[in-house]
């Protein structure tokens, strides 16, 4: 086991950012990640459980309700579990917390707070190609801005490859340190930036008691078996797709007179699969 917490495991995300104690982390966190935008001053966890006791694998959402230098408020939804129809998903969660917020009664004026989510991603969805990716309303044909009620980022850890010292800007040092904090033997960026000292403080394996610890080793073995799943499912798809082209081609030949022989040599596919079309 390494020296720091896995911060995608469900327990190691809450221990960093889902906790009342170490929540200038995930303030500092998200400034970085809105700089030039907004500047959150405080924030307060709205459904702010206990750090997980269970050993199934339930991914955490947060629901973070912030507060900026302008006295904006915002709500902020953080979500680091890998599921399936992943980015339907995240619009649903992001749409009900917007529903939430309504009030009974005629005096309500639909006076909704932004809401940003924030999805953490160790694995890429179709056609991801960059670190960041950030969705917004906005007129298709102009780019304009319809509306900043509503804002996903989401960020694709697997096309992060920087090392430490090409790191150029505080979001990428928050990046790289999570990314690679398993297996990190000393905390980076210290010198530089306070808050990383409070991250080794909160994250380090050793400050753990025995029983902390066996609930973070559980966390642990779920994570690594949900990456062994998804893993296989997309085996599974590929083999699938593989599959079904070979049974197309295989169709085409086959309207074309082309002999049972020669189909096979050409998809792999046995006599009675041909046959069967």
């Amino acid at each position: 086991m390494g020296k720091f917490i896995n911060p995608f495991t469900d327990y190691g995300f809450k221990k960093i950012f889902g906790q009342e104690i170490s929540k200038d982390l995930l303030i500092d966190f998200l400034n970085d990640l809105l700089k030039g935008e907004r500047v959150i001053t405080d924030l307060t966890f709205l459904n702010n459980e206990q750090l997980p006791k269970y050993d199934e694998g339930r991914g955490l959402i947060y629901d973070i309700y912030c507060c900026t230098d302008t006295g904006e408020k915002i709500i902020v939804e953080m979500q680091n579990k890998s599921q399936l129809h992943f980015k339907e998903r995240a619009l649903y969660y992001l749409s009900n917390a917007i529903v939430q917020q309504s009030e009974k009664g005629n005096e309500w004026k639909f006076n909704i707070k932004a809401v940003y989510g924030v999805f953490f991603m160790n694995f890429l969805f179709d056609h991801c190609v960059k670190l960041r990716t950030d969705v917004i309303l906005a007129d298709r044909d102009t780019g304009e801005l319809f509306s900043d009620r509503m804002r996903q980022v989401f960020i694709a850890l697997p096309l992060f490859n920087k090392e430490e010292d090409a790191c150029e800007n505080d979001f990428e040092r928050w990046i790289y340190t999570l990314k690679n904090m398993e297996t990190l033997k000393r905390m980076p960026f210290k010198a530089r930036k306070a808050v990383f000292e409070k991250l080794e403080e909160v994250a380090d394996v050793a400050s753990l008691s025995k029983e902390e610890r066996r609930r973070y080793e559980n966390s642990v073995n779920v994570y690594r078996t949900n990456l062994c799943v998804l893993d296989a499912a997309k085996e599974e798809g590929r083999e699938e797709g593989a599959k079904e082209k070979s049974l197309s081609i295989a169709r085409s030949l086959k309207e074309l007179n082309t002999p049972i022989d020669v189909i096979m040599k050409s998809t792999g596919l046995s006599e009675e699969e041909i046959a069967a079309l």
